[in-house]
């Protein structure tokens, strides 16, 4: 563990992960029968991986070494859990789903445990599993006086819910947030728990999700930032706010949202919080993309949302959230919509739906854009997959499931 702190403040992070790396590997290789030895030297290679590497070779090795030991200690919980953040990436998220499946069975009641399922259910567009995971999450952690892991699970219950167009009880979710707000004390570090981060982080997004998958601009717009010792989570709302500002129309509160963005990143950027800084970029370069769009200056607003999208591929989302607030393909793929350029929109919205398979706006941008575009297999295909994840949609239904199923009716 020295590897890790060693000359912390002169080493780079990185250069200290890999020291950390080759001393595990020198331990795991001395000790070769015991267990706990190989796990932290898979977790090792996982966290040392190079974030740059989209061919996660690190994670696949990390992998595959603990799901040999999980076959051998198939109650172990730590291996589950493990499992489960070594393949939260988009492609191998699929591997991890028997560890996710088995791991709420291991330790029904712990809360930490019956949440972390949904982080692979939610990579793979398995919004049900997702659902059923958070709900009993939430519960278990508000009978254990855990806060912030109830409000962790409540914004991936939330996220889940607006995937499968079950708006109410995404509302209900809502609104159940002041009484969970007046228990939350982010004081109360419990251990294995969420921490105080990921409770700043839910109060600000599910209020911001709740508008914006909906695509209730208005109600966007209208959302005030709540103070938070996290720069990053005030930050959500100032992008729900202006990305609602800017698709009503009013450009200069759109503005105002992009700069207190801007004031946002270049304080993350001080305080040595890089991968949230970039995040709250890429915020502030869509917000400004669509306040160009408004002020109708396409060509500058693609590039500016080209250029958020860009960055964003260059990136993994964080475990404390299930997904982006709008993903920057899924935005740019809007944009090229309201510009009638449906086939380049297509491909965007396609982009966004290999990174987060299932998801409502997508594959409805998907299948409108490619309707508009003459594609007509490519329509059908993803609006009979929209309207198969929303099953359970609330009625009356979003005017989109309604475009989906008058299409596919036609056929």
């Amino acid at each position: 563990m020295g590897m890790l702190y060693d000359d912390f403040d002169k080493t780079p992070q990185r250069a200290r992960l890999l020291a950390y790396r080759d001393a595990m590997s020198a331990l795991a290789a001395k000790y070769p029968t015991d267990n706990e030895a190989q796990i932290f030297y898979a977790l090792a290679i996982a966290a040392s991986e190079d974030p740059a590497d989209k061919t996660y070779a690190g994670r696949v090795e990390a992998g595959a070494i603990l799901e040999k030991l999980f076959k051998e200690e198939p109650n172990h919980p730590g291996l589950a859990h493990y499992i489960i953040h070594t393949y939260d990436v988009p492609p191998l998220a699929p591997r991890a789903l028997d560890a996710a499946r088995r791991y709420s069975e291991i330790a029904p009641g712990a809360p930490h445990a019956l949440h972390m399922p949904s982080h692979t259910f939610t990579r793979t567009g398995y919004w049900q599993d997702s659902v059923s995971s958070n709900i009993a999450a939430a519960a278990s952690a508000k009978r254990e006086g855990q806060i912030a892991e109830e409000l962790h699970a409540s914004d991936y219950l939330t996220y889940a819910y607006l995937q499968t167009a079950r708006d109410q009880a995404a509302r209900s979710v809502l609104y159940s947030l002041p009484e969970i707000a007046a228990r939350f004390d982010p004081n109360a570090v419990v251990s294995g728990a969420a921490g105080p981060s990921a409770g700043y982080f839910a109060l600000a997004a599910i209020p911001a999700r709740y508008a914006l998958e909906r695509g209730d601009w208005k109600q966007a717009a209208q959302l005030t930032p709540r103070e938070s010792p996290f720069p990053y989570t005030e930050a959500i709302t100032w992008f729900a706010r202006g990305y609602g500002s800017a698709r009503v129309g009013h450009v200069p509160a759109a503005y105002e949202a992009a700069a207190s963005l801007k004031q946002i990143a270049e304080i993350l950027v001080k305080s040595g919080e890089s991968y949230w800084a970039l995040q709250v970029h890429i915020q502030e370069l869509a917000v400004r993309a669509w306040a160009l769009m408004a002020e109708g200056k396409k060509k500058k607003a693609l590039f500016e949302m080209d250029s958020a999208a860009v960055l964003e591929d260059g990136t993994e989302k964080s475990a404390v959230t299930p997904g982006s607030l709008a993903p920057a393909r899924e935005l740019l793929g809007e944009m090229l919509l309201a510009a009638s350029q449906p086939a380049g929109a297509l491909l965007q919205f396609e982009a966004t739906l290999k990174k987060e398979p299932r998801r409502f706006r997508a594959l409805y941008g998907a299948g409108h854009a490619a309707q508009l575009s003459g594609n007509e297999e490519a329509s059908q295909r993803y609006f009979r997959q929209l309207l198969k994840v929303c099953q359970r949609a609330d009625k009356p239904e979003r005017a989109e499931l309604l475009e989906a199923e008058r299409a596919v009716s036609q056929k």
